[in-house]
């Protein structure tokens, strides 16, 4: 029988996941609908949610892989571009785009709006929810796109699929990091880290935290219980019940949380996370100054400084990416009974 206080955080956890969704249905007023091509998703379609904010340079390139991958809707929530971006995205058939401009930090970083959107439009559909500068692969994704890993995955029962954020940059400073609109952000960004990553069971959540790469070592290593996490949850099949908590590092229900769980033996993919480009250097620079993403923002003024200050990330441990083969060598993902 469950002890009293397990029994305790399951009924917090259903107070606190009623909670978001009201919350969610309430913001849904912030959104102005600017494309609506959602009448053209099927009932077996995979759908994309993502909140941007000036990612004109990435979008072309992002749409291309994820389209290749298997994603046959975009639903997109803009936040006050002013890079073209919006006008980009609005001639696109396969894109639904919203727009606010209410804070970034006050609507829970984005969740509040993808929330309500996953709710309304992804119930019944496996969902693919990451930002513009996360590029998910997995093992073999090359030859079996998602269509493949999401069929296997429901004759299994499973709901969902996690993968680690992984952090690309270049050999030199990040200001050499280059990426014309439409090119792959990965050739200006070859390089991770192949180890030095700790992984923490959080009972709470029920969910596995990792956190290392370049920023720990860079940015936090004096205090690294500020670096950033590195776990996600991008992949889930979606029920209007279900709602993230923090980015997609939580889910709830709980169960959603399970995907790094080796004892399972499903598949873990990666989220090649391209944030530092040459453009991170000027976007330091303003978001140091709006101060909308993160919950203690005060706390990180010194880690925008270090980004202004252009350094370079590459270390000699540091490892070259090939392809999703290179990354799995290293444990980054695994492919459990994905065979």
């Amino acid at each position: 029988m469950p002890h009293r206080s397990e029994l305790w955080t399951a009924i917090r956890l259903r107070v606190k996941r009623r909670y978001l969704l009201a919350r969610a249905i309430r913001r849904r007023r912030h959104l102005t609908r600017l494309a609506d091509n959602t009448k053209t998703i099927r009932p077996d379609d995979i759908l994309l949610f993502c909140t941007i904010r000036n990612e004109f340079p990435r979008l072309a390139h992002f749409l291309a892989h994820y389209r290749r991958l298997g994603v046959r809707h975009f639903l997109i929530v803009d936040n006050g571009s002013t890079d073209g971006g919006v006008d980009f995205l609005r001639a696109q058939p396969d894109v639904s785009l919203w727009q606010t401009a209410r804070s970034y930090r006050g609507s829970r970083f984005g969740m509040d709006w993808l929330n309500w959107l996953l709710m309304r439009y992804g119930s019944g559909h496996w969902c693919v929810t990451v930002d513009a500068d996360e590029l998910l692969i997995y093992p073999d994704h090359e030859s079996r796109p998602l269509p493949d890993l999401t069929r296997w995955l429901d004759t299994r029962g499973v709901p969902m699929m996690a993968a680690m954020m992984l952090d690309m940059y270049p050999q030199g400073r990040l200001s050499e990091a280059e990426c014309p609109p439409g090119n792959d952000p990965i050739a200006a960004l070859g390089w991770f880290d192949p180890d030095g990553y700790t992984w923490e069971w959080q009972p709470r959540f029920r969910n596995i935290s990792i956190r290392g790469g370049p920023r720990k070592r860079t940015f936090f290593a004096d205090r690294p219980e500020d670096a950033p996490h590195l776990h996600k949850t991008p992949l889930i099949r979606w029920h209007w019940r279900y709602a993230y908590v923090s980015s997609t590092h939580i889910a709830l229900p709980r169960r959603l949380n399970a995907g790094f769980d080796s004892r399972t033996e499903m598949p873990t993919g990666v989220l090649l996370h391209t944030k530092f480009l040459d453009q991170v250097i000027d976007k330091s620079r303003e978001e140091k100054q709006r101060r909308e993403h993160f919950t203690h923002a005060e706390r990180y003024d010194g880690y925008y400084d270090r980004i202004i200050a252009d350094p370079v990330l590459w270390s000699p441990s540091s490892a070259p990416f090939v392809d999703a083969a290179s990354v799995e060598r290293h444990g980054l993902m695994q492919r459990g009974a994905w065979r």
